[in-house]
């Protein structure tokens, strides 16, 4: 795949403008696994951790396979649908475990999984270290053990996944190698346009991406939303005028009308598909 000069994207990025991608020549074995477009200099300018506390916390830490996850629940007795939670780049943070605990506000059991191992960042540059080493086959487990921890031991009604981010890919990847998801919402993830691929896909999916995005491009969603649809995935897209990062929990470029204006489309279409 072809990669990208950092320069300029990183100058631009910091000042808040959008980057044109410049493509450059490559030995032809590289590939970037979650960054897109981008080298990883450029992807990692798209990212500034905030520096506000999450609210005080509601759920709890349990043992899921050989690490842990962070469970939320809903008031009232169940069984509820459920979310399976995946965080972005960052790792499981307070925000994340956060975010989980609106889920639960929301009516639904939400359980963020970790698939760093325990650990998070603080800096682009450990955040990347982490998210460079994850082992796919590993995070796929976690996340299978997950699914099936709401479907067992929780016992939802249905169950839906959310990822933003690196956890957006994932939430993809999760939709196509777990079966019994009712809902899949990826935020600005790493995009399969392999329609072959995607016809792995029985849940529907709703894809949030924003616009001025260097590393997931409009033009990366434009090919994911035709896949789709050649083969046959029930999904919606939404784009925003904003730039990468707009709508994770951990993130200083939080941009508060579309990322609210997102998570009323996010929770209408939980709604929709998993009450």
């Amino acid at each position: 795949m072809t990669r990208i000069v950092a320069f300029a994207a990183l100058l631009l990025a910091c000042s808040g403008e959008p980057a044109e991608p410049q493509p450059t020549e490559t030995t032809g074995d590289e590939s970037p696994r979650w960054t897109g477009a981008l080298d990883e200099d450029a992807f990692a300018a798209l990212h500034e951790l905030s520096g506000a506390e999450a609210p005080p916390l509601q759920g709890e830490t349990i043992a899921l396979g050989d690490g842990e996850a962070y469970l939320s629940l809903p008031e009232g007795e169940g069984p509820h649908p459920a979310i399976l939670v995946i965080h972005e780049w960052w790792g499981l943070n307070d925000h994340i475990r956060h975010w989980a605990d609106r889920l639960a506000e929301a009516g639904y059991v939400a359980l963020a999984v970790d698939l760093y191992g325990g650990e998070t960042a603080t800096t682009p540059d450990e955040a990347m270290a982490l998210m460079q080493a994850v082992d796919e086959d590993a995070a796929l487990a976690t996340m299978r053990a997950g699914h099936e921890y709401l479907g067992t031991e929780v016992g939802a009604t249905k169950r839906g996944v959310v990822g933003w981010c690196f956890g957006g890919g994932m939430s993809l990847k999760a939709a196509l190698n777990l079966e019994g998801l009712d809902a899949v919402v990826m935020y600005y993830g790493h995009i399969v346009d392999d329609p072959e691929q995607l016809r792995q896909i029985d849940a529907p999916l709703l894809g949030i991406f924003a616009n001025q995005d260097t590393s997931i491009t409009p033009e990366h969603v434009d090919a994911f939303d035709a896949a789709l649809t050649t083969a046959e995935v029930e999904h919606t897209i939404h784009r925003y005028d904003a730039n990468h990062a707009f709508a994770n929990p951990s993130s200083a470029r939080y941009d508060h009308e579309n990322a609210a204006d997102a998570w009323a489309k996010v929770q209408a279409f939980f709604a929709e598909r998993l009450r």
